[in-house]
């Protein structure tokens, strides 16, 4: 069988609509470009700056920011610095120069940042990483000289640290990386100065004679949004380390070796409402634990991360929602074990901000998750009260990563969570059951770089093992995985690129758990009207492949991009990965304009099309659509951007949850917003988005402000409001079934959300800060003129349904309406009231020291409310008070670490 038949497998309809819609001159446009391009594509001879550093006695260079150590007198100084913005390729408006040292242990880096006004530099203190509205210096290595991968460190004017991991030529940036580092900074009546010394053991590199890496210095004046590199990265770049300069003839160094050991401790005392005869619920939990993360340097290039007993306690709480759909919502990863060098096992096989973006091979949140399991009666376990886990104990992780000698990307993580227990209560009898299996996720990801980073390939697996040995969890898979090959070529300095990705999946398990494969929302094989699925709920195996395909011109100001995007209806990612959608295939071209150079009253301009068509495996066309949006920035750097968006009408084969596939009306989608100038103290966006259908009725409005107010150099505040009015014709509410026939229940929904998210940021020092977050939340929902489906593919929306409020009646004791369809005065089937009032706060306070470099203090508290009515409609002031009549759940946790190294 050839790649292309295993890559995609569709009827033959399908390939044929296929066919039909890229037509012969489309295929032998694209065949004539690749080969126009390959063959006659130049590489760019821009001169690369060189810099050879000084080599100096171990211990010469006290970090202290003043630059008045006898060994920087015998370093030569580089100073021919080039503008980037506001006007590439200009001089700079100040003079900036540095200075490179190096002995067999750190590499050092002095940069002099003159001023002509010293009193406005912008100097803020703030916690690290958090550098963008201060004056800041910033200087990249390339040690592994792949023209791919890069680290970076940079001190603000105020002293803060700022460091980021850069790989794929920059496209990703990894801002959770924090090495152990040292740099401090002074003002002074000619500007400022910025000093540092960063170890050998921070970064990677091979043990050989003589060195030369990749190097960048870049400064940024905050108060002219002025921005200025060493060696210039054009803006019409597709690449950023590719273009760095060089810091060559570095010898007699070797890669350090590197044993970071991080041993800490947690206290925590969990207060909350304590409830009569629940015996789980007695007002005050307290807990003491520890454990290890830790860093091995194995090689030069690679290390071994580890991580015994984790705890996250101090990470901030997702965004509250109320989720209406079927889909799962992605959320971002915030723990540090997992984000810090993220970029490694990335395998992403969607792009763009679509329903495809976000899905990919590893999602890191599937380790430690909540438990998929909660005491059910239907299996036999009665109960009055239950304890179940919040989420499953990571009992231990490591991940090797880096780079070998001869040139391969390697990433492996393997984490084992534990095996978790619910305690349920029955008349005072206690059980224990297991609600999550031992379970281990072993992730692995290869990459290697040919031709300058010009071209590359890699692979990815994953494989998630759970140990199922009870029959309340045989639902869940017992075996799954996944891999993936990835293709890249750029050629002409970068500016064109084509980029396949191949995924596959097979899982195992027990006949109810491919049985809930099978009809989850990502598939849906038991829809009665796909031709193409069969549901078997004898199946103990379920594989399927997907990817994406991409070509096209990325670089210079007009850039455009055309793939394809496949999903096989037995694809499924959701054990390590994320998917939210099998059984899709979608077709696309995007064309955009990207001015970033200073013209006139504008300073930057961009504006992009974008055209789709979306269709299943059996070849139905789903949907299609187009959009248009615009971004630009005046002079002043204020800005504004907007567009449009037109989805014509199509089909759902997920509306009904099962069922078969629901005719829906096209939409017309708008968004605007305007923000002001970011280098003040006070500044602001706006943003408005609304969603109108052909329907007449259904429409939906999201309003979103973001207030900042920086009151000083040390405190910084931050509003951000929101507000959103939901109308829906066609609101899924249940299913039930009548004289052996599915009844798709459907009606009026009206809901509007409100919340606001505050941030207070206030650092002492660099060193030493205090953190809030805090976000109350309202979303309210009221159904009305319920409705059944009884044509789903009619053309006219009104006889795609059939009103059923003439019989319903309503159970207020039970909350449930019961329906007598055939009006015969006996009740037929019932559904649970769906209106709402969900209201919920989350906050969290955190006092953050780093005391010694890399050893921290945290001191937590964290509160959480939630309170449910079911009035569905939104009053604010009640709702706020009921809310806050609620008793909270208050977590106070200390947290202390110590890192040393070996």
């Amino acid at each position: 069988m050839s790649i292309a038949q295993v890559i995609v497998q569709p009827s033959k309809s399908l390939l044929r609509h296929m066919l039909k819609y890229l037509g012969g001159s489309m295929r032998i446009g694209i065949a004539l470009f690749l080969l126009f391009q390959i063959i006659y594509s130049q590489t760019d001879d821009r001169p690369v700056k060189q810099y050879f550093p000084v080599k100096i006695n171990q211990s010469a260079i006290q970090i202290d920011g003043i630059l008045d150590d006898d060994a920087w007198q015998t370093v030569p100084e580089a100073e021919d610095f080039v503008q980037f913005n506001p006007v590439e390729g200009a001089l700079p408006s100040e003079q900036t120069r540095f200075k490179v040292a190096y002995d067999e242990s750190n590499i050092y880096i002095a940069v002099q940042a003159q001023d002509s006004d010293p009193s406005a530099i912008v100097s803020r203190v703030t916690r690290r990483d958090d550098i963008d509205d201060s004056d800041f210096i910033f200087i990249a290595i390339d040690s592994y000289f792949d023209h791919r991968t890069a680290f970076g460190f940079g001190l603000s004017a105020g002293g803060v640290k700022t460091d980021v991991l850069f790989s794929e030529d920059g496209s990703r940036e990894d801002e959770s990386w924090d090495p152990v580092w040292y740099g401090k900074t002074t003002i002074g009546r000619d500007g400022w100065i910025a000093e540092m010394r960063i170890p050998y053991n921070q970064l990677r590199f091979a043990d050989k004679e003589v060195h030369i890496w990749g190097f960048n210095v870049f400064r940024k004046i905050h108060r002219r949004q002025e921005e200025i590199f060493w060696q210039l990265i054009p803006k019409s770049a597709a690449g950023m380390v590719s273009f760095f300069g060089e810091l060559a003839g570095l010898r007699e160094i070797k890669p350090a070796s590197r044993i970071e050991i991080l041993p800490y401790s947690v206290a925590k005392i969990n207060t909350y409402q304590q409830e009569q005869d629940n015996p789980y619920l007695k007002g005050t939990d307290r807990s003491l634990s520890g454990g290890i993360d830790g860093k091995i340097g194995l090689t030069g290039n690679l290390t071994m991360d580890f991580t015994v007993n984790p705890d996250f306690g101090q990470v901030e709480a997702d965004p509250s929602e109320v989720n209406l759909t079927a889909f799962e919502t992605f959320f971002d990863e915030k723990r540090p074990f997992f984000i810090e060098g993220k970029n490694i096992f990335e395998f992403r096989l969607g792009i763009g901000d679509g329903g495809f973006a976000s899905e990919q091979l590893f999602y890191s949140r599937r380790i430690g998750r909540q438990p998929h399991y909660y005491p059910d009666e239907a299996d036999g376990f009665n109960h009055d009260f239950a304890s179940v886990p919040e989420y499953t104990h990571i009992l231990g992780a490591a991940k090797l990563s880096g780079k070998t000698e001869s040139g391969w990307s390697v990433g492996v993580l393997d984490a084992v969570t534990d095996e978790e227990r619910a305690s349920i209560s029955l008349d005072g009898n206690k059980k224990s059951l297991i609600v999550e299996p031992l379970t281990n996720y072993l992730i692995t990801r290869l990459q290697k770089d040919f031709n300058r980073g010009n071209t590359s390939i890699g692979g990815m697996f994953t494989s998630t093992n759970r140990r199922i040995n009870a029959d309340h969890l045989t639902f869940l898979n017992r075996s799954a995985m996944t891999g993936g090959i990835d293709l890249r070529h750029q050629w002409s300095d970068k500016a064109y690129l084509a980029d396949l990705r191949l995924a596959f999946s097979r899982i195992d398990g027990h006949e109810d758990a491919i049985s809930e494969l099978q009809t989850a929302s990502a598939r849906y094989f038991q829809r009665p009207d796909a031709r193409h699925l069969n549901f078997d709920p004898e199946r103990t195996t379920l594989s399927g492949n997907g990817g994406t395909f991409n070509i096209g011109k990325v670089g210079g100001k007009f850039q455009y991009l055309s793939g394809t995007i496949w999903r096989s209806p037995g694809f499924e990612l959701n054990d390590a990965g994320y998917l939210r959608k099998a059984d899709q295939i979608m077709n696309f071209i995007w064309v955009g304009y990207n001015d970033q150079d200073k013209k006139g009253i504008l300073n930057r301009f961009r504006t992009n099309f974008n055209y789709w068509n979306v269709w299943d495996y059996s070849g139905d066309k789903l949907s299609s659509g187009g959009n248009v949006n615009s971004n630009l920035q005046f002079i002043n750097f204020w800005g504004v951007f907007g567009g449009f968006n037109r989805e014509a009408a199509g089909i759902s084969t997920t509306a009904l949850r099962g069922g078969p596939a629901l005719q829906v009306d096209g939409t017309w989608n708008y968004w605007y917003g305007l923000y002001s100038d970011q280098r003040k103290s006070v500044n602001f966006e706006l943003e408005a988005f609304s969603s109108v259908s052909d329907d007449g009725y259904s429409q939906n409005d999201n309003y979103e402000l973001s207030l900042n107010f920086k009151p000083g150099s040390r405190l910084g505040i931050s509003l951000d409001p929101f507000y959103s009015k939901n109308r829906d014709n066609l609101q899924y509410v249940d299913e039930a079934e009548y004289l052996g026939q599915s009844r798709y229940l459907f009606a009026r929904l009206k809901q509007e959300t409100i919340g606001f998210v505050l941030r207070l940021n206030y650092s002492y020092t660099p060193e030493l800060s205090v953190q809030y977050y805090g976000q109350p939340f309202i979303s309210s929902g009221g159904y009305s003129l319920y409705k059944r489906i009884t044509n789903p593919k009619a053309e006219k929306l009104s006889d795609r349904f059939t009103g059923i409020d003439q019989t319903l009646s309503y159970d207020a004791d039970e909350e449930l309406y019961n329906v007598d369809e055939n009006e015969d005065g006996m009740d037929d089937y019932s559904f649970g009231r769906p209106d709402f009032d969900f209201m919920q706060f989350r906050s969290n306070l955190v006092v953050r020291w780093e005391y010694l470099p890399g050893s921290l203090i945290y001191l937590v508290w964290s509160q959480g409310r939630n309170e449910f009515e079911n009035n569905g409609r939104l009053r604010f002031n009640k709702n706020i008070t009921s809310l806050f009549d609620t008793h909270p759940e208050n977590i106070f946790l200390i947290k202390f670490n110590y890192w040393f190294s070996i």
